[in-house]
């Protein structure tokens, strides 16, 4: 369906983030990430330790001092860097396992709370994709990604430190081996980023694709078209095939480059070096002390490169959670807690207009009010705009022009948990959750006893569902309700709809699914409860709503005619002729 007209859906434009668009994400594990990073230092410092011993000791042997004492330090050393890292590892590991369910959290709420519109617009399984695969490359940038460039930068700031105290002009050598290796790794890294977020836009794709053929499976296998459906999911994963394995050449390059510029680092280093030891610039534990700093230089170097297009690859996955959170959610205006109880009339149509964006308008001033304690039927040809009114008093969209009211109130004025608490709505599609019986009639009315079940079930004629099975209502009704019969499907929903107690029920073709039986059954339970409350119903079989208290007949989104089943028959051509298409009446009625 198209999105609202008056309140457009925002097709949130790609914007590239920064590390300060992931703060917010770590907010909650500051005190874990100052502990890391503690810890981290202290790693470093313990790292750094190792070659300065290492060199004390080579010359002590070399002069015949005693060692003993430094080798004992080093090997403590050695276990407290160990133990520490373990430690950090673990804490760093548990951090972005925090990271990534706390986004899935936050992002999963937010999505539940989208305006409408935008479902209507974005396809499930890239939503799906965003939730999954994308939060969860999250968490390579705080295990791979930040931490251990944070860590390098320490150890190679330290190791040329140390490096230059024992030797500047192998330093510089050094340096210069370094230095075009890993120009040419950041040049091919910065490229990761886009071609990441391309790759997971292609993931998303295969998943709605996927999402698309299973949910339809039964359609198409009657059509005899698994062939074709699975060569369309084929083609998505070829195209995320292609784009990750763009990303691989990519993130491949940056690996030779930066093993490069090491091994050529060390060569000079060890040509140099040895020269200088044969002059007696240096002595051999200088030398040996200023190869472990090389290598505690070179290696976080090289993690950090690699670290450097993790975190490229998981900012492109935060830009796609990113536009998700920046999408407005349902907004209100309140200005009551609640709709008064003294109003004339339930619900009021006062000259209404709508069109979805981008598309006509739909509905163009509609007026009719429905009383309190009344049954008023919509009804007319397909396409005339019956079930979008019923959308329209739910607030799955805002009306372009005109005011729809409830209990005296419009609706625009009351948040929408507090109008929605005052309507029960039962969908064209009647949708049943996967789950059990249970789980769909406490959806919303949690605190309903066993006993209320029970009997909502039997009002509509479905207490037999409870008994032919020994798990009562903890009986499995399947994805989608596949479990259960159309019309089962059906009464289900109205049956979790007449649980929440709602003084409105929104019907949209409550018995399009039912057999006779089933709806002689559905239509005693609604004029049961039709006593209580207001009913608003869409209705294609006018043989459900001949005894209405209203009807109103709608053609090209506009009211027609309204009057009883008898005053229209005389009143309205257009409502003759769909009750003799339905055999209520012989044309020469």
């Amino acid at each position: 369906m198209p999105a609202d007209a008056s309140s457009p859906t925002m097709t949130v434009p790609a914007r590239r983030v920064g590390l300060r668009a992931l703060l917010p994400h770590l907010r909650a594990h500051r005190a874990t990430l100052i502990v890391v990073a503690l810890l981290s230092l202290v790693g470093a410092g313990a790292a750094l330790l190792q070659p300065l011993l290492t060199r004390a000791v080579l010359d002590g042997i070399t002069a015949s001092r005693p060692v003993t004492r430094v080798v004992l330090a080093l090997v403590v050393l050695l276990v407290v860097g160990a133990a520490i890292g373990g430690v950090r590892d673990y804490l760093l590991q548990r951090t972005a396992e925090g990271l990534v369910l706390g986004t899935r959290r936050r992002l999963a709420a937010h999505l539940l709370r989208l305006p409408i519109a935008e479902y209507d617009q974005r396809r499930t399984g890239d939503l799906l994709s965003r939730v999954g695969a994308d939060t969860t490359l999250l968490r390579a940038v705080v295990t791979s990604g930040l931490f251990e460039m944070v860590t390098g930068a320490v150890m190679v700031v330290g190791a040329a430190t140390a490096m230059a105290l024992l030797d500047p002009l192998l330093l510089g050598v050094t340096l210069a081996g370094l230095a075009v290796g890993l120009v040419v790794a950041l040049v091919f890294a910065r490229r990761v980023r886009g071609m990441s977020q391309q790759a997971q836009a292609r993931i998303g794709e295969m998943t709605s694709a996927v999402e698309r053929a299973i949910s339809a499976a039964r359609t198409i296998r009657a059509a005899r078209a698994e062939e074709r459906e699975a060569a369309a999911v084929a083609r998505s994963a070829e195209a995320a095939y292609g784009a990750g394995v763009r990303v691989a050449r990519l993130q491949a390059l940056v690996g030779p480059a930066s093993t490069t510029a090491i091994q050529g680092s060390f060569l000079l280093v060890l040509a140099v070096g040895g020269a200088r030891v044969a002059a007696g610039s240096i002595t051999v534990g200088d030398l040996v002390a200023f190869i472990m700093f090389l290598f505690f230089l070179v290696i976080p170097l090289g993690q950090a490169m690699h670290a450097y297009t993790q975190l490229q690859t998981g900012l492109g996955a935060l830009e796609r959670i990113e536009e998700m959170f920046e999408i407005p959610l349902e907004s209100d205006r309140p200005t009551r807690a609640a709709p008064p109880v003294h109003a004339p009339f339930a619900v009021e149509f006062d000259r209404v207009s709508f069109g979805y964006a981008g598309a006509s308008p739909v509905l163009h001033e509609i007026s009719f009010a429905v009383p309190h304690g009344t049954r008023t039927a919509l009804v007319g040809p397909s396409g005339a705009g019956k079930s979008t009114l019923l959308s329209l008093v739910e607030r799955f969209y805002e009306v372009s022009a005109g005011t729809v009211r409830v209990h005296g109130t419009d609706i625009r004025d009351l948040p929408r948990d507090v109008l929605r608490g005052q309507l029960g709505y039962v969908e064209q599609e009647a949708p049943v959750l996967a789950g059990t019986l249970r789980d769909n009639l406490l959806l919303g009315a949690v605190d309903a006893t066993e006993a209320q079940m029970l009997d909502v079930l039997d009002e509509v004629n479905l207490g037999g569902l409870v008994s032919r099975t020994p798990e009562g209502l903890d009986a499995q009704v399947g994805e989608g309700g596949v479990l259960l019969s159309g019309g089962e499907r059906q009464r289900l929903a109205i049956a979790r709809t007449l649980l929440g107690a709602a003084p409105i029920l929104l019907l949209d073709e409550p018995t399009s699914n039912l057999d006779a039986r089933n709806e002689a059954a559905l239509r005693r339970a609604v004029d049961a409860v039709a006593v209580r409350r207001t009913l608003l119903i869409v209705a294609h079989r006018l043989s459900t709503v001949v005894d209405a208290d209203q009807i109103v007949v709608l053609d090209g989104g506009r009211v027609v005619a309204l009057g009883t089943h008898e005053e229209l028959l005389g009143s309205s051509e257009l409502y003759r002729e769909l009750a003799a298409h339905q055999l209520l009446v012989t044309p020469m009625d």
